[in-house]
């Protein structure tokens, strides 16, 4: 990289117009700008990219550059699958859970008004909650495989075609699985179980491709330098980039999720084909929107696995640093072909140092990952707590799963708030909030809002006609008597919120981390990685399935709540300077790009291999 007297370029609208991408022979290009500031400061330039000097970094204020459309069609990608895939998961509890309520239509509907929940299976809560938490668990278990299996054999772009093509056979299963004659068949739990598990392994082929792919458009890769309409001398920071439009990924994702508002009123007052059937016609919308985005996508192909190199480079690090040296300063630096090379090693490394760095940062993205179960399991509760919570409140006729709808609902809400409003604000300001710095915000927001569940479930049980046994009270008590509690449904409302909104801090924060803290190679089984989080907390209700019911709700409760607390503090110190460095999104990107590219490069490549015949022929000919 040298050194330059370089001129800040200009532009001629907006910050956003700054574009990146990589040409043919794979460098990143800078179009034209306006007119040049005449500043004569020393800058070093990457790809014609003017880099910001550190007293730049200290002093400019940092924007978000803008994203192609591109980004915004995949988030609309994802935005059908979600819709699709919580439409259908905001009803299977109380599909599994309840039996088909007394004068029904045969169908799981109860009718509206009525105090009986709409229901199916009549399996009960710990059945409920260990189907609903082994598929959450092959959801996100199943990633890390097939986020392994884009990186190294078909790319991410084909995994997810794969993926949707599952899923679209897996909902039509449900449905039939919900219609009212296989339901009052008694048989109806075999097909909707092998439709449930087949739409976790079409959701596990997707979801960990999707937000890598959102990611590889962005045309920001490195902090650059440019004059804004204004004048003024501003840093677009691939972070701000990156964060912004993830932030509007997280807020499709619970668009589709708001979904589940209008499925949970079918399934109450029509019945559970129709609450399934919304979500499927939803999902026809993904198969021609892909077709369309084929083409105009910059796809990462498939490279093979670094993952051999990763261990290659902890070999290394243990052998010569030895096991005490883990988790101490200078353990990565006996990793580093250099270092090595210095100390009189002949190996032949097919690495280099930068990956040994990147090797570091995918080990601290994984790392904070770990922090993330508890705050899975404070959001909306362990497995099936929250549903019979619920079961025995006061819901004025209204289907007791509704208000879990307000998670997406406050995100929807807060998404533009936080990206129009309070993070322009930050960066207008020259506040940095960095990635560890927003976690911690939203783990502490979470622990906040969850200990609203045990307080509901305590004064629950003190209101409950039958007590401690208030979820089966409708079981105990005469048929047509009070079996509920006279806390108002409303009140459940507030911890859905608080720990909705902790999400976007958390979750939208952690896509960033996942993809700029990983190799080229690795991007869809870090991604992957990230998502197994949620696994396991799935695993721990799984594991603590039979707890999920009275008398013991209290404790299910605020068990994970003072263990989020605990590690929310944790986290902070083990972390929190990570926020002093650099955002870089380590990609080569020579290797990257769209079908469109592809095919003008093979008709140069023909065009030139024509000219080298030519020539051939009339060397013969002389």
């Amino acid at each position: 990289m040298a050194e330059t007297a370089t001129t800040i370029p200009t532009i001629g609208a907006s910050v956003g117009d700054v574009h990146v991408r990589p040409s043919h022979d794979g460098d990143l290009k800078t179009p034209a700008y306006g007119n040049n500031t005449g500043d004569e400061v020393h800058h070093d330039t990457l790809h014609g990219l003017v880099l910001p000097t550190e007293e730049e970094k200290s002093t400019l204020r940092r924007v978000a550059g803008k994203m192609p459309a591109s980004c915004y069609y995949l988030c609309a990608v994802e935005f059908a699958e979600r819709a699709s895939y919580y439409g259908c998961n905001q009803v299977y509890k109380n599909f599994i859970r309840a039996p088909l309520p007394p004068g029904g239509n045969g169908a799981g509907a109860s009718g509206l008004g009525s105090q009986y929940t709409a229901g199916a299976l009549g399996k009960g809560s710990v059945v409920a909650t260990a189907m609903t938490e082994a598929f959450k668990f092959l959801s996100y278990a199943l990633p890390v495989y097939f986020g392994w299996l884009a990186d190294t054999k078909y790319g991410r772009f084909k995994m997810i075609c794969w993926g949707v093509a599952v899923c679209g056979v897996a909902h039509i299963i449900m449905i039939i699985s919900a219609l009212p004659p296989v339901l009052q068949s008694g048989n109806a739990i075999g097909p909707f179980a092998l439709s449930l598990y087949m739409l976790s392994i079409g959701a596990a082929q997707f979801k960990p491709n999707i937000s890598p792919t959102v990611m590889d458009q962005s045309p920001h890769k490195v902090a650059h330098v440019i004059t804004d309409s204004n004048g003024e001398k501003v840093i677009v920071d691939p972070e701000e980039s990156i964060n912004s439009v993830m932030l509007w990924f997280y807020l499709l994702i619970n668009v589709g999720a708001c979904f589940g508002i209008p499925t949970t009123y079918l399934a109450k007052i029509v019945g559970y084909w129709a609450a399934y059937l919304i979500p499927t016609i939803l999902y026809l919308l993904l198969p021609p929107l892909l077709w369309y985005l084929n083409p105009r996508l910059i796809k990462q192909p498939p490279g093979g696995s670094d993952l051999g190199n990763v261990f290659k480079v902890l070999g290394d690090c243990l052998r010569h640093g030895g096991i005490r040296s883990i988790g101490r300063k200078g353990f990565w630096e006996q990793g580093r072909p250099s270092i090595r090379a210095a100390a009189g090693s002949t190996k032949v490394y097919t690495y280099d140092d930068q990956f040994v760095d990147d090797v570091r940062r995918t080990f601290q993205a994984c790392g904070i990952f770990l922090f993330q179960p508890i705050f899975n399991i404070n959001d909306g509760g362990l497995g099936a707590a929250a549903n019979a919570l619920t079961a025995g409140m006061q819901t004025n006729g209204l289907p007791n799963d509704l208000l879990d709808n307000l998670n997406s609902v406050s995100i929807v809400i807060m998404v533009p708030v936080m990206n129009h409003i309070i993070y322009p604000l930050l960066r207008r300001y020259g506040i940095k909030w960095g990635a560890i710095s927003r976690m911690t915000f939203g783990f502490a927001l979470c622990t906040i809002g969850s200990l609203g569940f045990p307080v509901l479930q305590y004064y629950v049980y003190k209101t409950s006609p039958c007590g401690y046994s208030a979820t089966t009270c409708a079981d105990i008590v005469p048929e047509g008597a009070d079996s509920l509690s006279t806390v108002s449904y409303s009140l459940y409302s507030i911890p859905i919120i608080l720990t909705a909104i902790a999400e976007i801090f958390v979750n939208v924060t952690a896509y960033g981390i996942a993809y700029s803290r990983s190799p080229k190679n690795m991007k869809g089984l870090v991604s992957s990685i990230n998502l197994f989080m949620t696994a396991i907390s799935a695993a721990i209700g799984l594991a603590t399935s039979a707890a999920i019911q009275d008398p013991y709700l209290i404790w299910a409760f605020a068990g994970p709540s003072i263990a989020g607390g605990v590690l929310t503090v944790i986290f902070w110190f083990t972390f929190k300077h990570l926020d002093k460095e650099e955002f870089v999104i380590n990609t080569n990107f020579s290797d990257m790009k769209r079908d469109t590219d592809v095919e003008s490069d093979i008709e140069h490549h023909n065009n030139d291999s024509k000219l080298l015949t030519e020539k051939n022929v009339d060397k013969t000919s002389l």
